[in-house]
């Protein structure tokens, strides 16, 4: 398995730290959190790090599903000028979230995500980096948290997919998610099987041989010597 992990778990330390205790413990990807205080940097440390890059398109506040005209318009903004941004730093992927919505009603729901389609093809139409969209937890204002709607989003706009273990392990469809064709990479983390707790892989219910049908993979947790831990996991399966 080609693997990574996200920079989640050393947010906004330097940069050349960063792809240095990849390089020593032997990863070979670095997905970078795109939140807004990353762009306050200069990072062009990653554009020729030798290391495969990838972005996680911001998320706090963000929701490309809204069926306000403004909050989607800027929220499908700053997903293009992420895909722009990526593409300076040489960066793959940029993975996306689908949306959220108010009220889990039949008719909203397909209202968000009609809008969600929208947008993932307007965000591709402009930029020049694979877009990848990410399936969502449980929870019922997720878009995408079910097989048929992350499927339909990739139908539609030709996206690929980020297939998040722990995400897939809340609503009991991971196998089928890691089915789907077009998948850039997965998020690896773990839990209880009812919460997205992003915990230590093999902490939790999340079936580990799975995990063998995976070819690229980033160990998505908030802690570095818990990223060592999943990758020893990983490393014995």
């Amino acid at each position: 398995m080609k693997l990574g992990f996200t920079t989640l778990a050393l947010f906004m330390e330097d940069n050349n730290k960063i792809i240095n205790l990849a390089k020593e413990h032997g990863f070979e990807i670095i997905e970078i959190l795109g939140e807004g205080p990353f762009f306050g940097k200069n990072n062009m440390e990653y554009k020729n790090c030798g290391l495969d890059i990838r972005i996680h398109a911001a998320t706090v506040d963000i929701n490309i599903a809204s069926l306000n005209r403004g909050i989607r318009a800027e929220s499908v903004k700053q997903m293009i000028q992420c895909g722009q941004y990526a593409e300076s730093i040489n960066a793959k992927t940029i993975t996306v979230h689908p949306g959220i919505i108010g009220r889990n009603e039949p008719r909203i729901r397909k209202a968000a995500l009609e809008i969600a389609i929208e947008s993932v093809g307007e965000i591709i139409d402009n930029t020049n980096v694979e877009v990848s969209v990410e399936n969502m937890p449980v929870r019922a204002k997720f878009l995408a948290n079910k097989v048929e709607e992350l499927e339909m989003i990739q139908n539609e706009t030709g996206c690929c997919l980020t297939i998040d273990t722990g995400h897939g392990n809340t609503c009991g469809n991971l196998k089928e998610m890691l089915d789907l064709k077009n998948i850039s990479y997965c998020h690896l983390n773990d839990n209880d099987g009812e919460k997205d707790q992003h915990i230590t892989l093999g902490e939790g219910t999340l079936d580990l041989n799975l995990l063998k049908k995976i070819d690229t993979a980033i160990i998505e947790l908030n802690n570095f010597d818990n990223i060592l831990k999943s990758k020893e996991v990983i490393d014995n399966l």
